[in-house]
């Protein structure tokens, strides 16, 4: 039993398990779970600028061929918007097949809420996102932890280490014996992850509430299952044509999924599926590039979510859309998608600025899905973590720079 009780995976699991139990039976606790939980995720944060700075870098500067960079980031990047783009499409389906907007009663509750997510949405302005990658103040991006403005510096830092050739020797090894020092500190923060995962898990219990569920549990079950889906069907498909098993990697993983699980924050596990990947043979210039990346262009979870509430809405409404409507809807989704982790709050953010495009479905029915958007995070999260950590192997066996002895030996183990 000692043993057992040794392995991180097997605390969060009990963790969660108590979590649930607590939050259940002891509502007021909530707060102070809350509390807990954003402590924990913050400590995460505290070292995700700098592992992503690092890590970018050291992965160029290993390549030394500029080249070589661009082409896995091409690669990258057309591999996130054809994998999106058939989470959208399946999304879309399952919620025209299942209908589970049909029935449900509208409410006007928390009115208040909604109109802040559509007040943020309408000061979106999609041009300025893109913009918004090159930062003005890099001590800022920094500061505030913006993963694509620190990953767009990185790969210019890079890029000019690369060129400087031997005169910069000493940052490349000062950055290396950095590098280890912010992995070891992530390996002691992660021993407080149950913690973490427990507070997160009485928060979503205690102050949600499952009674929240009941009305909307149609909906719920099927993004579950879609989602579910996806991973089973769809990743899996992709994982046997690039000849590597999904399953396997998923054990490997297993304890990030269930600290995400916990938390409802795939950025908790993000410096540590990085790690993770480095370790199973992904070579660090692609690690660096993919996992950041997808972060925010390949969040297949947030995707097929945003398409099932969009058509759930509509049907809530009595909103008959047309396949013509339906397909404008996937050409929005897959441009304002691509900002919802970018942004506080951002799947609601995103769905209230979809519906705003639109303009056929009443923006007032986001209140309906207020009270359950916590329980699908979760399926959200996980779906997301698993995307890009098979985006990440595909890139890396498609570019030849897998170990794929290291990989077999840590994965297959």
């Amino acid at each position: 039993m000692t043993k057992w009780m040794r392995i991180l995976y097997v605390q969060v699991i009990i963790a969660i398990f108590l979590g649930c139990l607590v939050g259940y039976f002891f509502p007021g606790f909530s707060p102070h779970a809350k509390l807990i939980s954003d402590t924990f995720i913050n400590l995460i944060k505290m070292l995700i600028a700098p592992i992503i700075f690092v890590t970018v870098v050291l992965g160029i500067a290993g390549v030394g061929n500029m080249k070589k960079v661009g082409r896995v980031g091409g690669i990258a990047i057309l591999y996130f918007e054809v994998v999106t783009t058939v989470a959208l499409l399946i999304g879309l389906f399952v919620a025209n097949w299942i209908q589970p907007g049909k029935g449900v009663q509208t409410t006007t509750a928390k009115a208040e809420q909604v109109q802040k997510y559509a007040s943020q949405a309408s000061d979106l302005n999609w041009g300025e996102f893109f913009a918004h990658i090159v930062p003005s103040n890099i001590v800022k991006a920094f500061a505030e932890g913006d993963i694509l403005q620190i990953l767009f510096f990185s790969v210019l830092f890079g890029f000019a280490l690369i060129h400087l050739g031997s005169y910069t020797e000493g940052i490349v090894n000062g950055l290396n014996r950095f590098s280890q020092v912010l992995f070891y500190m992530m390996k002691m923060v992660m021993k407080v992850a149950p913690l973490g995962a427990f507070a997160g898990m009485a928060y979503t219990i205690g102050h949600f509430g499952l009674s929240t569920l009941i009305p909307l549990g149609k909906l719920m079950v099927s993004v579950y299952v879609t989602m579910a889906v996806f991973i089973l069907v769809v990743l899996n498909l992709i994982a046997r044509l690039y000849g590597f098993s999904l399953w396997k990697l998923l054990k490997y993983i297993k304890g990030e999924l269930l600290i995400v699980l916990g938390t409802s924050s795939s950025e908790s596990v993000l410096p540590n599926i990085m790690q993770k990947l480095e370790e199973a043979g992904c070579k660090k210039s692609v690690v660096g590039l993919v996992i950041p990346t997808g972060y925010s262009f390949n969040l297949d979870g947030t995707t097929i979510y945003l398409s099932m509430a969009t058509i759930f809405l509509a049907q809530v409404y009595g909103v008959p859309l047309t396949v013509t409507q339906q397909l404008t809807i996937v050409g929005v989704l897959m441009l304002t998608s691509k900002g919802a982790a970018a942004v506080t709050g951002g799947g609601f953010i995103v769905l209230a600025s979809t519906l705003a495009v639109i303009k056929v479905i009443p923006m007032e029915g986001l209140a309906l899905l207020l009270g359950v958007d916590r329980f699908m995070s979760e399926a959200r999260s996980i779906t997301n973590l698993i995307g890009n950590t098979v985006a990440t192997v595909v890139v890396a066996k498609v570019e030849g720079e897998l170990d794929v002895a290291e990989y077999e030996r840590k994965v297959h183990s």
